[in-house]
């Protein structure tokens, strides 16, 4: 994805403001249209990033040991109605014969995060790039999430969770039960 248009999102800012009666030159309104592109960039950098370039620097292991990243808090932008979704996700892979760096993982996460996004998607997409990228003989990542679309409107439902994971790879369900309960 290229660089995102500035001023074509200055200018849909603007005009929603006006489509909600508000008045965009009031001096509490006059710079949100350019805070708003800003934010936006920094939210949806991940389109501007890629996996493989955090993912390309491994490290040889011959153990073959489940390896577990847990509680790496995230922030992401529901596709639906374009509110924050947040929380943490673990990460648990078994290697071939290559690791990578820990801090990776996390960048990992970010990629994908920094998206508008699914969580369902979310989770599979970051699954499928450790998986592929480490060429991993197994992956899980589980994610816990917080929606604002649930918390801040509609039914209104502080504090509800929603759980998803994805399993990838040649992990046995009672391999499965062990890493998902360390991973919590």
């Amino acid at each position: 994805m290229n660089e995102i248009n500035k001023e074509k999102i200055r200018k849909a800012i603007k005009d929603l403001l006006e489509a909600i009666g508000e008045d965009p030159d009031r001096e509490g309104l006059k710079d949100t249209p350019a805070r708003v592109a800003n934010m936006y960039e920094e939210l949806t950098a991940g389109y501007r990033d890629d996996e493989k370039k955090h993912l390309a620097k491994t490290f040889d292991v011959s153990t073959g040991d489940v390896v577990i990243e847990k509680d790496i808090t995230f922030t992401s932008t529901c596709e639906h109605h374009l509110m924050p979704f947040f929380g943490k996700i673990a990460i648990a892979y078994i290697p071939s014969d290559r690791v990578v760096g820990l801090s990776k993982l996390a960048r990992t996460v970010e990629v994908f995060a920094r998206r508008l996004q699914l969580q369902e998607r979310l989770t599979h997409d970051i699954a499928q790039a450790v998986f592929s990228n480490l060429n991993a003989k197994g992956v899980i990542v589980l994610c816990e999430a917080e929606h604002t679309c649930m918390t801040a409107r509609g039914v209104k439902k502080v504090g509800s969770k929603t759980i998803s994971y994805s399993v990838l790879g040649d992990i046995d369900e009672a391999k499965k039960n062990s890493i998902l309960t360390l991973m919590r």
